[in-house]
């Protein structure tokens, strides 16, 4: 009953907005466009910059799910582009992380592509465009328990050691629903430790952004600690110009 009370009252203000602002807009149709992105936003109408339920915008995006399994995968998985990337379960102990580096590589068309999915061996590849055009945001899913981090590192082209960045994003599988955030710096840079000065002043700065030619290499260190599924997604950055 409460429901339906509801309901109604919605529908009786819904029509009250929409003839007070013909009103508005036969006094000055200048007002127009104002008054109708009102009315959509009342309603959380997707007006091309808004969020979804869920927490991500909206608008068309690339899928990347990164699959936690107990068993490792045996089949080839180079190409395909799946939209998919298996790595291994790991167990539910913080001490007992098993990492896997998914190798990434710049795309010079802009698209995004899973050239390796099988990461149960401890490695799988992915390509994507250099930073700056799009976002990506991050959710974990699956059976609530589960743990995994994700940094992203890169190889120091002198000394041949891996430089992992100081930064990274833990993802937490609690019970209910679980939303995305914004993910975009921690996968798309490098915060170097201040103890490496000659990485510092090779690259000039103490934060690198990836594909940065100082460096070479670049991945992400995923760890996981029993977490069945990290869903990311990657949405085009549109300019306000």
């Amino acid at each position: 009953m409460e429901n339906k009370n509801l309901a109604a009252v919605s529908v009786f203000l819904l029509a009250f907005i929409i003839a007070s602002s013909v009103v508005v807009i036969r006094h000055n149709d200048a007002n127009t466009a104002n008054v109708i992105d009102s009315i959509k936003s009342f309603f959380n109408t997707d007006t091309g910059g808004s969020t979804t339920g869920n927490g991500a915008p909206s608008g068309t995006h690339y899928n990347l799910n990164i699959i936690g399994v107990a068993k490792d995968k045996s089949a080839d998985m180079t190409g395909g582009d799946g939209h998919r990337i298996f790595v291994t379960l790991g167990g539910n102990k913080p001490a007992d992380p098993v990492r896997t580096k998914i190798l990434l590589s710049q795309s010079t068309d802009g698209s995004f592509q899973v050239l390796d999915a099988n990461g149960t061996d401890g490695q799988a590849s992915f390509k994507l465009p250099a930073p700056g055009t799009y976002s990506i945001w991050a959710r974990p899913l699956g059976k609530p328990g589960g743990e995994s981090k994700i940094t992203t590192c890169s190889i120091d082209p002198l000394t041949l050691e891996e430089v992992c960045s100081t930064s990274n994003e833990v993802f937490l599988r609690n019970g209910g629903k679980s939303s995305f955030r914004d993910v975009t710096t921690t996968l798309t840079t490098i915060d170097i430790d201040s103890s490496l000065t000659d990485v510092i002043t090779a690259c000039g700065a103490t934060t690198v952004s990836l594909f940065d030619p100082c460096l070479e290499g670049y991945f992400w260190a995923y760890d996981n600690n029993g977490l069945k599924l990290l869903q990311l997604r990657f949405y085009p950055v549109v300019s306000s110009l």
